[in-house]
């Protein structure tokens, strides 16, 4: 019997010992700190990533916008979930149980499906990427016609194999509707805290910092950027975490899984950017072929 074996044996039985002495709200401390860093450090790994310092070309732009609006598109469906959860969305109308929430998820939801126009009108934040994509020339027709496949009735896992969306697209989309049609309230305020409202502000400044195109080549997608960094920042990210809050309610098992779902949330977008960085490096001729 070796002397490491001992000593880890040792450290063991010594920790077993020691929880039979401690509070059970001690534990759960630890735990929820040793979560919260791992999700920290989750954070700062998706923040720094190499795809931002890499849009230094139109073209290179363009194949990033193709495969990143399927990740603006399934936003709403997490946005939505929990306006359903939070509000009355049925008839007939019944008051919700919390109005603070219902008036935080509506004042998003406003914000994210009917923002100001350039120049006059609204439209969803979507839409105002549909219009920056075109501005640069990038190609729209796959994610138009996912979107009129789902109005024809097509599920939209069929409709992502129909389109080829693509192993970036397609992987991220899969886990994001999983959770928005699947999970319960607060692991979908999770992932739309932690994967989306509090980590975008800095993903999109990167962007702006780090690529080599002017605004005048791309105005309204840097008007995009702009628009959610401010928003993301001030307004929703905020909300967002006053939204989760409510939802866990200091139960402890919500906690740990608002965890496991926020860093399952982040490792999809960091999965999302290493995809797509690979095929944004392939040969234009090629990755069409």
């Amino acid at each position: 019997m070796s002397l490491r074996f001992i000593a880890a044996l040792s450290t063991r039985l010594y920790r077993r010992k020691l929880q039979r002495y401690l509070p059970p709200s001690f534990n759960r401390t630890v735990t929820m700190t040793c979560e919260k860093t791992r999700l920290a450090h989750k954070k700062v790994e998706l923040g720094r990533h190499p795809i931002f310092a890499e849009i230094t070309t139109l073209d290179v732009l363009r194949r990033f916008m193709e495969t990143h609006v399927f990740a603006v598109w399934d936003f709403m469906s997490l946005t939505k979930r929990l306006q359903q959860e939070l509000t009355c969305t049925q008839l007939p109308w019944l008051p919700p149980t919390d109005a603070s929430a219902a008036r935080l998820i509506n004042e998003i939801v406003l914000g994210e499906e009917s923002d100001d126009r350039l120049g006059a009108g609204h439209y969803s934040h979507f839409e105002l990427y549909l219009d920056a994509m075109r501005e640069i020339g990038a190609s729209t027709v796959q994610i138009e016609r996912f979107i009129e496949l789902q109005r024809q009735g097509m599920r939209y896992t069929t409709a992502l194999q129909h389109v080829d969306a693509g192993q970036a697209a397609t992987a991220f989309v899969t886990h994001t509707l999983d959770i928005a049609l699947h999970a319960p309230a607060h692991r979908v305020a999770a992932a739309f805290l932690h994967g989306r409202e509090s980590v975008i502000p800095q993903m999109f400044q990167t962007i702006l910092d780090d690529w080599g195109i002017t605004a005048h080549q791309a105005p309204t997608f840097r008007y995009y950027l702009e628009r959610h960094i401010e928003v993301d920042a001030e307004d929703h990210g905020p909300a967002a975490e006053q939204l989760l809050a409510r939802l866990v309610a200091d139960d402890a098992q919500r906690e740990r899984e608002v965890y496991q779902t926020a860093i399952a949330a982040v490792e999809s977008r960091v999965q999302l950017w290493d995809t797509l960085r690979l095929s944004m490096r392939t040969p234009l001729v090629q990755a069409s072929a």
